[in-house]
């Protein structure tokens, strides 16, 4: 009774689900975000989806630790604790981008114009 214990836990590996049946890990990068100039940059945990849509993404941390008693020294924790975060709804979108020459004031039925139906790609 009355026992100080002092609990380590460490991240040591991270598995990703992409909420599309597609997962990737456990591997030690964790991944992270990018700033807006470098969107579109493949990284560690980079994923391609094959389909638009709302995807719950859920990142699970596999964690590794020790444990003192009263200052003792630390010992291990025998295998790994697995915690996943919250699901977060990444939205896919697709879309069609076209440059047109034409100025809708002049021209107010050009392509690219309101009202106007675009070329089939």
């Amino acid at each position: 009774m009355g026992q100080k214990v002092h609990v380590v836990a460490k991240p040591v590996q991270y598995t990703w689900s992409y909420g599309d049946g597609t997962s990737l890990g456990p591997q030690t990068a964790a991944g992270g975000s990018l700033p807006q100039n470098r969107w579109g940059e493949k990284t560690a945990t980079s994923h391609v989806y094959t389909q638009t849509g709302d995807f719950p993404v859920v990142l699970t941390t596999h964690f590794q630790g020790t444990y003192s008693v009263n200052g003792g020294p630390p010992l291990p924790i025998p295998g790994q604790g697995q915690f996943s975060a919250p699901p977060q709804t990444v939205s896919v979108w697709r879309s069609i981008t076209r440059n047109y020459a034409d100025d809708c004031l002049r021209n107010p039925h050009g392509q690219g114009c309101p009202g106007v139906v675009p070329p089939a790609p």
